[in-house]
């Protein structure tokens, strides 16, 4: 199996958070309340988890492999060796960071600086 993972190294790269996408489900979701109570609702707390989410945890992309922390502990790590494929859905407007591993598949909603996310995964994991 070939690999996505590029030669490219460099220093740790830390993304800051982006609450566009918390924000507008928020809003939309308060918003919904006046048509729609209870989908209004789901939305509403579906922003408020996403709020949470980009408020605690953060990407690090490192030498060899992308690090998912919350708060200064390491939750996961994904080795770029091991990346098939990766892919920012709708460029308009991110709002999904895909990528496939040897062995599974990973959704991401854009809690980050998609700029920032976009130019670290196009210097350490070339695209297929």
């Amino acid at each position: 199996m070939t690999s996505a993972a590029s030669s490219t190294s460099g220093p740790t790269i830390e993304l800051s958070p982006s609450y566009t996408i918390p924000v507008v489900l928020l809003f939309a979701g308060v918003l919904m309340l006046l048509v729609q109570k209870w989908v209004g609702l789901a939305i509403a707390f579906l922003g408020l988890f996403l709020l949470f989410q980009a408020a605690t945890i953060r990407l690090q992309f490192s030498e060899t492999a992308l690090e998912l922390y919350r708060s200064e502990k390491l939750i996961r790590s994904f080795a770029y060796q091991d990346w098939l494929n990766w892919r920012i859905f709708w460029t308009p407007v991110p709002i999904l960071f895909y990528f496939k591993e040897v062995k599974s598949i990973h959704f991401l909603p854009i809690l980050f600086d998609p700029k920032m996310l976009k130019t670290c995964l196009e210097q350490r994991c070339t695209r297929i």
